[in-house]
């Protein structure tokens, strides 16, 4: 990508919501040199969401000027559990967790990243090795008063809510990751401001260049109020299918649709200025929602995928007809029944029991097309049938017996093995490139 400095300027801080501090960025873009630029995620569930995806539009930008990605799994600090933003200590993972959801991020990010413009890398790598005194070594760095300074270790300190003392190794671990990367420029989630600082004292403590520390705003889920999250049920997930995915996107708020355009969108922001002009002239935001869903749609898919999950939508919402393609979702059970909240649950077409008793008391859920008003209702073993919930989410749904879960667990710790091979080898790749 040619671009002049202020052209290259304008693009990086695009959607930022700091840049710390800004003139050091300026310096090093000016000095020509390829910069090293880190992002880093943990791998606490195994799928992306578009929420993610905001910082690896950033990452993008950077790449398409020439800069070098590094884009850094958590599979160590992982198993800690970040802190920011929790009024509570976070259940840590297990190795086994960290590697399965690991294991999905590297094809996923690579349809958004060029993957020969791409490092990948394994803070194990370097944590791993790590020796009680390399930690003390480390955790001399910082203060304990520092850390309190943190708004959310100060708030349960100040209302005497537990602060485990390996929540204050996580921060300092995660500087260190800049440390041993040579990080020039760090992204985060503006949650991560204090951690990514910390990054910047390390590097100092050490001798080296302090990174830039760049901050992108959180994205907030399809309700609009709280950020982008699986376990909200507010997400939009980069491997959904086609239709799902542009079905979430028509069902978000006019006011939001500009808010995801600027984070999310690669259109140029005279073109999203356009389109406001428009929609100000009259034109309908629906409009501006399908270019959206399509483009999204066909950077995660295909172009032919996003056109048909626009027909699908048109037939079902316009014409009334079901979606030619509906995902099917076995669910085991253990006993001859199972209550239909439980079943919406598990499928994940209602975030929990009571959201789903909710939704047939409001008449949103059918079954074979048929409205279901009785909340206790429940469905026998060996049954398929057609589950809509409101207008986006639906499914054929098969209650299966438990003896179909107990293979699937068995296949899934045979996997294991396989997965802690695929990190080696991908390691062995990184070190064979550098």
């Amino acid at each position: 990508m040619k671009l002049n400095f202020d052209e290259s300027l304008s693009l990086i801080k695009r959607g930022t919501a700091e840049i710390l501090p800004e003139k050091e960025l300026e310096e090093r873009l000016k000095s020509g040199r390829k910069l090293r630029v880190k992002a880093g995620f943990d791998p606490t569930a195994p799928d992306l969401h578009l929420g993610h995806t905001v910082l690896l539009n950033k990452l993008k930008h950077f790449q398409d000027l020439g800069h070098e990605v590094l884009f850094l799994i958590g599979d160590f600090t992982g198993m800690i559990g970040d802190p920011s933003g929790k009024n509570i200590t976070r259940l840590p993972l297990t190795r086994e967790q960290v590697v399965e959801n690991a294991k999905t991020y590297q094809a996923q990010v690579f349809k958004i990243l060029n993957p020969d413009k791409t490092q990948i890398l394994f803070n194990s790598e370097w944590l791993g090795d790590k020796s009680a005194a390399d930690l003390i070594q480390i955790a001399g760095k910082y203060t304990v008063a520092r850390m309190l300074e943190r708004d959310d270790f100060y708030k349960r300190y100040t209302s005497n809510q537990p602060i485990a003392i390996h929540e204050f190794l996580y921060p300092l671990l995660q500087g260190y990751d800049s440390v041993a990367m040579h990080a020039d420029i760090e992204l985060g989630g503006n949650d991560q401001k204090f951690n990514l600082l910390v990054g910047r004292e390390l590097q100092k403590h050490y001798g080296q260049p302090q990174q830039v520390v760049i901050t992108m705003p959180l994205l907030e889920g399809l309700d609009g109020d709280k950020k982008m999250s699986k376990s909200l049920n507010n997400y939009i997930g980069i491997d959904e299918s086609p239709d799902n995915m542009f079905g979430k996107i028509m069902s978000i708020s006019d006011d939001l649709m500009w808010r995801y355009l600027e984070l999310l969108s690669f259109k140029s922001q005279q073109e999203i200025q356009q389109w406001k002009l428009e929609t100000q002239q009259g034109k309908n935001p629906r409009d501006i929602k399908i270019l959206f869903a399509e483009e999204i749609i066909t950077r995660f898919h295909s172009l032919q995928d996003a056109k048909r999950a626009h027909e699908n939508f048109a037939n079902r919402f316009q014409k009334h007809q079901l979606p030619k393609e509906i995902p099917e979702i076995a669910v085991q059970i253990s006993e001859n029944f199972i209550p239909l909240v439980n079943l919406l649950k598990t499928a994940g077409l209602a975030s929990g029991t009571t959201d789903a008793r909710r939704l047939i008391q409001n008449n949103a859920v059918r079954i074979d097309g048929e409205k279901i008003s009785d909340a206790d209702l429940k469905i026998a073993v060996n049954t398929q049938h057609i589950y809509q919930v409101g207008k986006l989410r639906i499914a054929k749904i098969s209650a299966t017996p438990t003896s179909l879960r107990e293979r699937s667990s068995k296949q899934s710790r045979d996997t294991t093995t396989d997965t802690e091979d695929w990190i080696s080898s991908s390691r062995k790749k990184t070190r064979d490139s550098q």
